[in-house]
């Protein structure tokens, strides 16, 4: 159950990801400290920030600058990739769009999820079918991303083996036909250059705003 905390939980999973396919991980005294870490993270905080997960500085980067300058591009470039009901709710976003608490939220942003075929999960994932919906510049944004979304749903298979420890199960409990093929989420957030809204300062979030 979560309770009140005051940050967020960083943990290094490095010991956890040097030994994710070793049949004897459990046993290992660094994997444990990651596990006991994950344990009272999710039960306490119900998420948490990682460090040591491997993923080069090079295309975070990357990532990071293609997104800025898709942001930068003029409304009319961005729109051509206008998330809507016919694209399975994928795309692109205007600032204000969103709504959070009745409030329009001040950032802009791309959304992406796990490309699904007509009938993969019949009648009750007819609403996210299709493509996710890449702009034409940066041009190799697309790519970027895909590689990028790939690399992190390996990591998120390694840490789900922590968290099946944390549990009290086999590490290998969230693979295969229970959970191996996972449905993902990935929303591209971009934020205005501005410091006030409404009259008021900015937060240090978009939430509400």
């Amino acid at each position: 159950m979560a309770t009140n905390f005051k940050s967020i939980p960083i943990i290094d999973i490095s010991p956890l990801l040097a030994k994710w396919d070793d049949p004897n991980m459990a046993g290992d005294q660094g994997v444990g400290e990651v596990v006991q870490q994950l344990d009272q993270a999710c039960r306490e905080a119900g998420f948490f920030y990682v460090k040591g997960h491997g993923i080069p500085d090079s295309i975070i980067k990357e990532v990071r600058n293609l997104t800025h300058k898709f942001f930068s591009l003029p409304y009319e470039e961005k729109l051509k990739i206008k998330i809507s009901p016919a694209a399975g709710y994928r795309g692109y976003q205007r600032i204000g769009e969103n709504i959070t608490k009745g409030t329009p939220d001040m950032h802009e942003a791309i959304d992406c999820y796990r490309e699904v075929e007509p009938g993969m999960f019949g009648d009750l994932s007819k609403p996210l079918e299709g493509p996710n919906q890449w702009p034409i510049n940066p041009p190799n944004l697309k790519q970027l991303m895909e590689e990028y979304t790939s690399i992190c749903t390996d990591l998120s298979r390694k840490i789900m083996r922590g968290i099946a420890l944390a549990l009290g199960a086999a590490a290998d409990a969230f693979e295969g036909k229970r959970a191996g093929d996972p449905f993902w989420v990935l929303r591209i957030i971009g934020y205005p250059k501005v410091t006030h809204a409404n009259g008021h300062d900015m937060p240090k979030n978009d939430i509400g705003w």
